[in-house]
């Protein structure tokens, strides 16, 4: 039977729609991810100025390794925020905590760019400055979880991978503009003035930008699959519980993509720029240009392979990325010993392994969880391997060369991950298409009530 002319015209609205809605969603769950990442790529960067600053020392290593304590520090308290922003989530919507959480963290960072340094206000510094990681912490334990379940569940279901590698769009756009802006204030400043003012400019820069993008979350609506919930009265009163009785196989699952995606995004967008200045002799400008030109490839192929995992499914894209990991890691580290033009070769590698993993591993961690428990479950596997595995990165790598005089440790490191996360990925069904709603979300007698 011939196509009316009012079948076309409504599949393009449909159309239209999914475009406007995905746009919408986007906006909304990249948005405080962005200020996250500039932030965090901004106390990565300025790691050495912010040890004069607030950790004074004769020795610059101890310096250094007390900035990349308080790093790790941060990330030790994630885990708590997952706990309580993931449930919340699950209980309260995901629109509610996405605006809180970027709240938090936008004082939070905000009050770290007025902080006076230790030669002001004394060992008060560096205390406070501990205190304000903490928060911001605390307040990104919500923000991976929110923004993965929003994206997941606002995304139109065949370009769901698409959707959601978004997300990691704005993390490398906030390691861009952070990686950008220490590009600018390294060249452009004398180190006198890069110690005395101009180490504030870029945490001074995310208050406005965390006022925006609250007032983009304070005007969404909430997702199909929660306003689902909600309609059906089947908001779980106790996800965390749900979770660890029903679902502890996917948790574990979600923790190995975790893994293998953690550790190579903080080796090669934040560790690698310490790396190359301290072991290789590069220069700090030279160093931040080589992770501006990997976070801009990232930029393109995320996207790629997120529609690529539409196309042919999470599983193919996702084990490619990790054996290629398996394979290049120590080699790569290699390569970097032969100069500057094997560095850039080593870390554009790198760079593409990890747009493929960035690509996949979120919409494929959303898709396994039941709409019920997604926000807890992505919170708590995400910031659990977070807090282990990636703020501890460049603290243990200086630790561990310093140690044995090996610059080769990097490589071998990143294999382990990648094992890992090769691991987790057979284990799991192919998710690419699938429906997020189940039974059990709108089941008359849900989980915990049976």
């Amino acid at each position: 039977m011939p196509t009316s002319h009012t079948d076309v015209r409504t599949a393009e609205v449909e159309v239209a729609t999914d475009v406007v809605a995905l746009r919408r969603s986007v906006a909304a769950g990249a948005v405080g991810v962005f200020v996250h990442w500039f932030d965090w790529a901004a106390y990565a960067y300025l790691a050495g100025t912010v040890a004069d600053v607030f950790f004074p020392s004769e020795n610059g290593t101890t310096g250094l390794l007390a900035v990349f304590g308080v790093f790790a520090v941060s990330f030790g308290i994630r885990p708590i925020g997952a706990m309580v922003f993931g449930p919340l989530g699950d209980r309260i919507g995901r629109k509610r905590t996405l605006s809180l959480v970027i709240f938090m963290m936008s004082g939070a960072t905000l009050t770290i760019g007025l902080l006076p340094g230790y030669a002001s206000i004394g060992v008060a510094a560096p205390v406070l400055l501990v205190v304000l990681r903490l928060i911001q912490g605390f307040a990104a334990g919500g923000e991976f979880g929110s923004a993965a379940s929003f994206l997941a569940e606002s995304a139109p279901r065949r370009r769901r991978g698409f959707g959601v590698s978004w997300l990691e769009v704005g993390s490398l756009l906030g390691f861009l503009a952070g990686s950008f802006v220490y590009l600018l204030l390294s060249t452009g400043l004398e180190e006198g003035q890069l110690s005395s003012w101009g180490w504030r400019i870029p945490f001074l820069v995310s208050a406005p930008l965390g006022i925006i993008g609250f007032i983009i979350r304070n005007k969404i609506e909430d997702t199909p699959e929660y306003r689902a919930l909600e309609a059906n009265d089947t908001v779980p009163r106790s996800p965390v519980r749900e979770l660890l009785r029903s679902h502890k196989r996917q948790l574990l699952q979600a923790a190995g993509l975790m893994a293998a995606m953690h550790v190579p995004f903080y080796m090669v967008l934040t560790y690698l720029v310490t790396y190359e200045t301290d072991h290789l002799g590069h220069s700090a400008g030279g160093a931040a240009l080589l992770s501006t030109v990997i976070s801009l490839l990232g930029l393109v192929l995320v996207p790629v392979f997120g529609l690529l995992s539409d196309r042919v499914g999470r599983k193919p894209v996702f084990v490619g990325a990790t054996t290629a990991l398996l394979v290049v890691s120590t080699p790569a580290f290699l390569l970097m010993r032969t100069g500057l033009a094997g560095t850039w070769i080593a870390g554009l590698l790198l760079g593409v392994i990890l747009a493929a993993i960035l690509g996949t591993y979120a919409v494929w961690s959303a898709e396994i969880f039941p709409t019920r428990t997604r926000q807890s479950g992505l919170s708590i596997a995400y910031n659990l391997t977070a807090a282990l595995f990636a703020g501890t990165v460049p603290y243990l790598m200086t630790v561990l060369i310093s140690a044995t005089g090996s610059t080769l440790l990097p490589g071998p490191y990143l294999m382990v991950f990648a094992i890992g996360g090769l691991i987790a990925a057979l284990s799991l069904k192919e998710t690419a298409g699938s429906a997020l709603l189940r039974p059990e979300d709108v089941s008359d007698t849900p989980p915990e009530r049976r």
